[in-house]
């Protein structure tokens, strides 16, 4: 089941949890400023709490955002174009769910239509709807690319992400730069050699680069 209220959260056990109210998380927030070290109360930090709740609901926002909701809207006036969509250098922001440190990087997508297409604004929207929340990058791309299949009935579907994750970047073995490079192929992408490596060669294929 899938939730898509500002009230309600859903996790991956489909276990419904209600979402704490402004005041709770703003007083979370104090918290941990007081487990870092800090004094809430002072003058820099006073309205901290309510910005970082304002900020969570930008960051997380991809928990009340439906992705097969946004794929609804299709287009079949395209002349009978049978061939490979490519939509790439998607940027995304996500945060990892480890460590809820950030993972940016950029989504490459193609599909190979049936009879219709979709927008292919609604290719970077589902994107970001997954993003926007706390992800594991592999999972984030089976995601993006199942949605696709499964709504848009294309003969195939590919999505690559790179990310840079900042839990090792910034943290931990402090190896920034280094970019983590993650694909899902579904339908005939999967199946044909030549048509994956055709998409990997439109978008740049990252596998390749720097070699």
């Amino acid at each position: 089941m899938n939730v898509y209220d500002p009230e309600i959260l859903a996790n991956d056990d489909e276990l419904i949890i209600e979402r704490p109210s402004r005041e709770e998380a703003e007083e979370a927030v104090r918290t941990l400023l007081r487990w870092a070290g800090e004094d809430p109360n002072r003058e820099g930090l006073l309205d901290t709490p309510k910005r970082v709740t304002k900020a969570y609901g930008e960051w997380f926002r991809g928990y009340s955002e439906d992705p097969v909701d946004m794929l609804q809207r299709t287009f079949g006036e395209v002349e009978g174009y049978d061939e490979m969509v490519v939509l790439r250098d998607i940027r995304y922001e996500s945060y990892c769910e480890h460590h809820m440190a950030p993972i940016i990087g950029v989504a490459h997508i193609g599909y190979i239509p049936t009879d219709r297409v979709v927008g292919i604004s609604k290719l970077a929207r589902v994107v970001d709807a997954y993003a926007k929340r706390l992800q594991v990058q592999e999972k984030m791309t089976a995601q993006i690319a199942q949605s696709l299949f499964d709504v848009l009935e294309p003969r195939g579907v590919a999505v690559v992400l790179e990310g840079e994750h900042h839990c090792m970047s910034t943290r931990g073995v402090h190896k920034p730069g280094v970019s983590m490079v993650t694909s899902t192929m579904l339908g005939e992408f999967r199946e044909d050699r030549s048509l994956r490596k055709e998409f990997l060669n439109t978008i740049g294929n990252p596998v390749n680069r720097g070699s």
